[in-house]
């Protein structure tokens, strides 16, 4: 498929449904090849390469656990063995959890964690020595709105996301030597499938509390991020994009 990402390749964590299908479909539709990763649920990733590659474009399966630093060198590894090399990571995998703060044990905690801030800094590690020889990238990580504005039985969560926020900060100052570009899109509520442990939406995100009347729609949280990863926001870096619909003003 022919687009402005033509010729780029990206790799999107927790693509397999929700928001991160609806980035990688979207970075497929302007011409990248996706690499749709996923921990276990296999299916769900074939199914989303499939989509795109019915379309037209061009995607692999690239599975591993992104907390687990040897799978992710072995899946960078048969990445750039089968596509190339890498020019756009979406850091978009993470767990939400609704645990009054009291009841967090340090399992849950660090479970929290590892997936959003340690994931990251992992797969990052992975993939910046691949795109300094391509000339550059672009790294996006998916934040959200409860850091923000402070949310009930969020403790871990806020506290994976704030650190992440800091972490893509320092890699924007650190990187653009080499012309990469590190930034966050921070989701409000969307209208997504929620896993059985991600408990039911804050009262304080309702479609009566957001000015905007309604949740996101996952394309609207893809096309930020197709413009972070794109030639439009080749002067953006070290910053956090609010998709909230008004319900954060910065």
């Amino acid at each position: 498929m022919a687009g402005t990402l033509s010729g780029k390749i990206a790799l999107v964590t927790g693509a397999g449904k929700n928001i991160g299908r609806a980035i990688a479909l979207n970075l497929a539709r302007d011409g990248a090849t996706v690499l749709v990763n996923g921990r276990a649920d296999r299916a769900l990733v074939d199914g989303v390469v499939a989509e795109i590659n019915a379309m037209g474009g061009q995607a692999l399966a690239a599975m591993a656990d992104i907390t687990d630093e040897i799978q992710v060198a072995g899946m960078i590894d048969a990445a750039v063995a089968a596509v190339g090399g890498i020019d756009i990571l979406v850091s978009n995998a993470g767990l939400r959890r609704q645990t009054p703060f009291l009841q967090i044990s340090l399992a849950e905690w660090r479970e929290i964690l590892s997936v959003a801030l340690d994931g990251a800094f992992i797969l990052t590690r992975a993939v910046v020595p691949h795109m300094i020889p391509r000339g550059g990238g672009s790294i996006i990580a998916l934040s959200g709105i409860s850091t923000h504005i402070g949310t009930p039985n969020r403790a871990h969560v806020s506290a994976s996301k704030a650190g992440l926020e800091g972490l893509i900060r320092a890699l924007a100052i650190e990187l653009a030597p080499h012309n990469i570009r590190c930034n966050a899109a921070a989701p409000g509520s969307v209208d997504t499938v929620r896993g059985p442990t991600a408990g039911s939406r804050p009262t304080s995100m309702t479609d009566t509390t957001i000015p905007l009347g309604r949740k996101a729609d996952v394309e609207e949280i893809a096309g930020v991020v197709r413009l972070l990863a794109g030639p439009e926001g080749a002067y953006i870096t070290g910053q956090t994009i609010h998709v909230n619909g008004g319900l954060f003003l910065t």
